[in-house]
């Protein structure tokens, strides 16, 4: 028989993602968010590639992403209440997390599969941050996903992707609980 932790399940039934907007001050300063990171770097990673990354931002390195998100979604026309919700985004965050993409060459792992572990690597990371008592948030953007802002303002390398902006900091409000899926509707019991 397996040894049950249900301090852990009961933690993954009940975890609620932080909306970033609620998030605040103070934030966990480098000491602090080494052992966030750690325990998202223990995600899944098939063939021992590390095909991820992080980039710290702090707040005024997210100011600096604020103030050009407005020329950039302008040059690209996007609608100007996406490119204020986008500014806002940086504006508002006191901490933010890069989790980045990064495949490497390999005859034997697909990048496919390098992207998925880049994704647990978000999910590992807010979960982390949820646990050690913060709140948390993945986000993403039109300007996640522009090569040029990425590249000019987070140094991407042309085969990189941000997979996400995880946003930690201190909770202001609990969120309320949302509607979950219904297992009877996505899961299939294949017997024989």
């Amino acid at each position: 028989m397996p040894t049950p932790n249900p301090e852990a399940l009961a933690f993954l039934l009940s975890r609620r993602s932080r909306p970033a907007k609620t998030l605040t001050g103070p934030v966990p300063d480098r000491t602090a968010l080494e052992p966030l990171l750690t325990a998202a770097a223990r995600t899944p990673d098939h063939g021992k590639l590390e095909p991820w990354r992080f980039i710290v931002l702090t707040q005024p390195a997210l100011a600096r992403l604020a103030g050009l998100v407005p020329a950039r979604g302008a040059a690209l026309g996007i609608e100007p209440d996406k490119i204020a919700r986008a500014q806002d985004q940086f504006a508002q965050a006191k901490l933010a997390v890069v989790v980045v993409s990064s495949p490497k060459s390999s005859d034997k792992i697909p990048q496919i599969e390098q992207v998925y572990s880049a994704g647990a690597v978000c999910l590992a990371l807010v979960n982390a941050a949820l646990a050690a008592g913060w709140g948390a948030n993945w986000l993403s953007g039109w300007p996640s996903h522009d090569r040029d802002f990425i590249r000019d303002t987070l140094g991407l390398a042309d085969h990189e992707n941000i997979a996400g902006f995880i946003h930690i900091g201190t909770e202001t409000s609990a969120p309320p609980e949302r509607p979950r899926p219904d297992l009877t509707t996505i899961t299939t019991w294949v017997t024989e």
